[in-house]
C-alpha cells in the first residue's frame, strides 16, 4: 500500500480532514489579518500578535471556543461574552479546507495493495521516480515521493484558498498572501522531486510532422532527444528551471494580458495581484501547468458569472478565486490533462510562434469588441476613482460650498425671515447675524 504507514485510506482521510480543519482555523485568522496591514513584514506579524479577541468586546477567546467546527457548534454562533453574532462562515472556511486535503490526498495517493506510482492522477509521464531496491531508505520509495509531492502542494492550494478570499471580500491579493508562498515553491523545487513534468520536452510525432513539413529549417530547432539529457542528470538544478520557468511565464503571461486588455478594453481587466498569484502558481507547478489553468479560469468564470446574473449583477468580479480553481483542476487532475495536451506543449521552438500568435488575437479581438460597443451606443461604467469631474461631483460640491445661505453676504434686514425659516435656518441665522431689528 501507498498510503501513510500503509494505514487504510478511510482512516488516512479521517485524519487528513481533522488536520485541514484545524489549519482552516488559522487561515481563517490569515484571511482577516493580513489585508489590515499593508508592508509585507507588517501583515505577517498581524497573524500572530494579537491574540485571538472578539471584535466587538474585545475578550480573548477561550481555548476551548477555537475548536474547529464544534467550538462554533457550541457557541451557537454567538460570543462567549458578549452574545455578539459569529459569522458560519469560519466552521464553514474549516470545514471545506479539510475536505479540500481529503481530495487533494485522494488524487495525489492511489489506493490498494497492488498500487503503483503511475495510478496517481498527479504524478505525470515524465514526472521524477523514487529509488528502488532493498536497501533505500523509506524516504526515497515512491510512496515516499508521492506524499512529499502532496505536502509541496498542499502549501499552495492553502495559499490560494487566503488569497482567493481576501480577493472575494475586498478585490485585492496583498502581497503576504502569495509571496511567502512563492518562496517556498522556489525553495521546494531544489529537491529536484516536486516537478510535473520536465521544463522542456520535444515530443517525437510533432518532430517528424514539423521536420516533414520544414525541411531547409536548421537543425537546432529539431532535437533528437525527447528530453534534454542535462535533466536527468542534474536533478535538483532542474527542479529549480522548473520553478523559476513558471514565475516568469505564469506572471508574465498574465502581466501581457493585463496589458493587453487595458489597451484594448479601454479599462484594467486583470489587477496586479492576480500576476503575482500565477507567478506563484508557476512556482509550484511550472510552466505547463500554469499556462493550463491560466485559460481554464475565463471559463469557469464565464460560468458562474452567467449562472449568477439573475441575482447579482456587478461590471468588475474577483478574478483571483477563478484562477485558484483553474490551478486546483489542472493539479488534482494533472495525469489524465497531460496525456491529451503533451504534444501541444512538445512542439518546440513552433510553441513560441503560436503563443505569439495568440496574443495577437486577443488584442484583436479587444479592439473588435469595443468597436461594437461604439457601434452599438454602449458605453463602459466609469469607476468612481477615475478621476473625472461629474455632474453629481460638482452639484455636490456646491451644495457643501454653501451651506449657509449667509456665506459671503452682508445682513439684508428687508428681507422676509420667512424663507430662512422654512429652511430651518431661522435659529441659526438670529445666532450668527443678531436678532432682527
Amino acid at each position: 500500500m501507498m498510503t501513510a504507514f500503509g494505514l487504510p485510506m478511510w482512516i488516512c482521510l479521517l485524519w487528513l480532514f481533522v488536520f485541514g480543519a484545524v489549519v482552516g482555523s488559522f487561515l481563517n485568522v490569515c484571511i482577516y489579518r493580513i489585508p489590515t496591514k499593508e508592508g509585507l513584514w507588517e501583515s505577517l506579524s498581524a497573524i500572530i500578535f494579537p491574540p485571538s479577541r472578539c471584535p466587538r468586546c474585545q475578550n480573548r477567546i477561550p481555548g476551548w471556543c477555537n475548536v474547529p467546527i464544534f467550538g462554533w457548534l457550541l457557541l451557537r454562533g454567538r460570543c462567549y461574552y458578549c452574545k455578539g453574532r459569529i459569522s458560519p462562515r469560519y466552521p464553514l472556511i474549516e470545514c471545506f479546507n479539510g475536505l479540500l486535503w481529503v481530495f487533494l490526498y485522494w488524487m495525489h495517493i492511489p489506493d490498494g495493495f497492488m498500487s503503483n506510482i503511475n495510478e496517481s492522477w498527479v504524478h505525470g509521464t515524465y514526472g521524477p521516480v523514487g529509488a528502488a531496491g532493498f536497501n533505500v531508505a523509506w524516504w526515497q520509495t515512491n510512496a515516499a515521493l508521492l506524499h512529499w509531492q502532496f505536502l509541496y502542494h498542499l502549501v499552495l492550494v492553502e495559499a490560494l484558498l487566503v488569497a482567493s478570499f481576501i480577493d472575494i471580500d475586498l478585490r485585492i491579493i496583498p502581497d503576504g498572501s502569495t509571496l511567502p508562498a512563492m518562496l517556498f515553491g522556489v525553495l521546494g523545487s531544489l529537491t529536484g522531486i516536486s516537478q510535473l513534468t520536465p521544463v522542456w520536452h520535444q515530443d517525437p510525432v510533432v518532430r517528424n510532422d514539423l521536420r516533414w513539413l520544414l525541411p531547409e529549417c536548421p537543425e537546432w530547432m529539431f532535437p533528437v532527444h525527447i528530453i534534454p539529457k542535462w535533466i536527468e542528470h542534474s536533478p535538483h538544478l532542474h527542479g529549480l528551471f522548473v520553478s523559476v520557468a513558471g514565475i516568469a511565464i505564469g506572471g508574465g503571461l498574465t502581466w501581457i494580458f493585463r496589458i493587453i486588455g487595458k489597451w484594448g478594453l479601454g479599462r484594467e481587466a486583470i489587477g496586479f495581484g492576480d500576476v503575482i498569484l500565477m507567478a506563484m502558481i508557476g512556482a509550484f507547478l511550472g510552466w505547463q501547468p500554469t499556462v493550463l489553468a491560466f485559460f481554464i479560469a475565463p471559463a469557469i468564470a464565464l460560468v458562474v458569472t452567467i449562472l449568477t446574473w439573475p441575482f447579482r449583477r456587478e461590471s468588475v468580479i474577483p478574478y483571483g478565486p477563478f484562477l485558484s480553481i483553474g490551478a486546483i483542476i489542472v493539479l488534482s487532475c494533472w495525469k489524465p490533462i497531460w496525456l491529451n495536451y503533451s504534444r501541444i506543449f512538445g512542439a518546440g521552438p513552433l510553441l513560441i510562434m503560436v503563443g505569439t500568435t495568440m496574443l495577437l488575437m486577443f488584442a484583436a479581438s479587444t479592439r473588435f469588441v469595443q468597436v461594437l460597443k461604439r457601434w452599438f451606443g454602449w458605453r463602459d461604467p466609469v469607476p468612481s476613482d477615475s478621476g473625472e469631474w461629474l455632474p453629481a461631483d460638482q452639484t455636490f460640491y456646491l451644495s457643501c460650498e454653501n451651506v449657509d445661505p449667509r456665506q459671503g453676504r452682508w445682513p439684508n434686514p428687508n428681507e422676509w425671515p420667512g424663507v430662512n425659516s422654512a429652511r430651518g435656518w431661522c435659529q441659526y441665522d438670529a445666532w450668527r447675524n443678531g436678532p432682527r431689528k
